[in-house]
């Protein structure tokens, strides 16, 4: 029942001493899903390529308004998606006809006419539907959180240190190893009194619950430690499906194949977003991902009850982790001591299963992947994969002209205090909370 491992992570934060500091509005204080402000609704892609043309031409704060706004058109943009899938998915289908029980592909189909007429009509009621759609260039740019790369610069060159130190924090969380902001951060982190700055702008709450669950863990206060990380489970697991159903949106048609084949490839497009949602969705501490998140709240709870003499809830989370890492031999001597001591605590069999949502989460991405990997295997052909590989690539080569825009500050500011992004090869391409020691091993 040991548990060791520690993950360590300090809370950094900087300030300029004798500037005037405007932390300014959020960019995301005026979101709304159910209101968005009408004065703000416009393309996402034009919204973004504005802010980045902006950019381009040095004016700061016009950049910094429109950079802000692509954020919360995107945002906008998902939380539709999300919505209109949820929702849809969760119409109960007829009962079949008796005379369809022997035509599975008109069943098959009739459900799936009636779930894009549902589709249809929900996106037709929602503002972020009726805008020109973004490509998925754009759409990865901001699952990269390549925003906030432009945004920290603009907001430091309009005197807005506060909102560029975040704006920095929140992009070295996606990127740990980028070395432009890492100088970036150097700098801020020569300033003083700026501790209440270093945040992450795009925190989701399970995030916050979960650092909340281990530091009442390591203070032992087992209790709290449950609660939070009880509320954190079904928190991500909300936020899990609400990305696998984003990623159901529009697809752009390149090509002309026969009909099953391309229903096939569009398929095949939505496996590939959705099997990146659990990575993304991964909290990152002290600059690393939290290694198998999922099983890791598991591991936390069954401890945790463990510790309260409450095997009846710590058996199924310990079952619950199996499912994930079906060799931990830790784990796998804490089940036999649960099974040992069985009738002392009033164990049954039910007390052995895994938890319902475990199982429901461990099959869809077991499912999801074995789809993926017989679709790369019998479906996609040699070009098509290797396009799929190549996506990142292509997409950092893009940016270079970007980059060299940066390159020219470089050179031509007197300062060189803050290293502003610099060209680099296309093969390079490819902050923090408190500390949150003993994770389980």
């Amino acid at each position: 029942m040991e548990w060791g491992s520690r993950a360590a992570a300090s809370l950094l934060a900087l300030l300029c001493a004798g500037c005037v500091l405007r932390c300014g509005r959020a960019q995301y204080e005026r979101y709304s899903f159910r209101s968005f402000p009408r004065d703000e609704l416009m393309p996402l892609e034009s919204a973004y390529r504005h802010a980045l043309d902006q950019y381009s031409g040095e004016h700061w704060a016009e950049s910094v308004g429109y950079l802000e706004i692509s954020l919360r058109l995107h945002r906008l943009l998902r939380d539709s998606e999300a919505f209109c899938h949820r929702n849809c998915s969760a119409v109960p289908q007829p009962e079949p006809a008796a005379g369809l029980a022997h035509y599975p592909e008109l069943r098959l189909f009739g459900g799936l006419l009636r779930r894009a007429h549902c589709l249809k009509r929900c996106k037709q009621g929602l503002p972020a539907f009726r805008q020109s759609q973004p490509s998925r260039e754009v759409l990865a740019d901001f699952q990269r959180r390549e925003p906030y790369k432009f945004l920290q610069f603009a907001y430091f060159k309009a005197n807005n240190l506060p909102k560029a130190i975040a704006a920095a924090h929140t992009f070295l969380l996606k990127h740990p190893d980028d070395e432009m902001m890492k100088r970036n951060m150097a700098y801020y982190k020569s300033l003083p009194d700026a501790e209440d700055y270093i945040k992450d702008l795009e925190t989701k709450s399970y995030e916050s619950l979960f650092i909340r669950a281990v530091r009442a863990y390591n203070g032992e206060n087992w209790r709290t430690s449950v609660t939070d990380m009880e509320l954190a489970l079904p928190d991500f697991f909300k936020a899990f499906y609400e990305c696998l159903a984003a990623c159901e949106g529009s697809r752009e048609i390149k090509d002309f194949k026969d009909f099953y084949l391309s229903i096939a490839d569009h398929y095949v497009e939505v496996l590939e977003c959705k099997l990146q949602c659990e990575k993304n969705l991964t909290p990152v501490i002290g600059g690393y991902p939290v290694e198998k998140f999922v099983a890791t709240m598991y591991h936390y709870l069954q401890f945790a009850y463990y510790k309260l003499n409450d095997l009846k809830n710590a058996a199924p989370c310990a079952v619950s982790y199996l499912l994930f890492d079906h060799d931990d031999k830790v784990m796998r001597q804490n089940l036999v001591y649960y099974q040992y001591h069985r009738d002392k605590w009033g164990l049954a069999d039910e007390h052995f299963q895994p938890r319902p949502e475990a199982v429901q989460f461990f099959n869809v991405t077991t499912l999801q992947k074995e789809l993926y990997d017989f679709a790369k295997e019998n479906i996609m052909d040699d070009d098509e994969y290797q396009t799929v590989l190549n996506t990142v690539a292509l997409n950092c080569i893009l940016k270079l002209k970007m980059e060299r825009f940066w390159n020219m500050w470089m050179t031509s500011w007197s300062w060189r205090r803050l290293a502003s992004p610099q060209q680099r090869d296309a093969s390079r391409c490819s902050g923090d909370p408190d500390s949150l020691s003993s994770l389980p091993q």
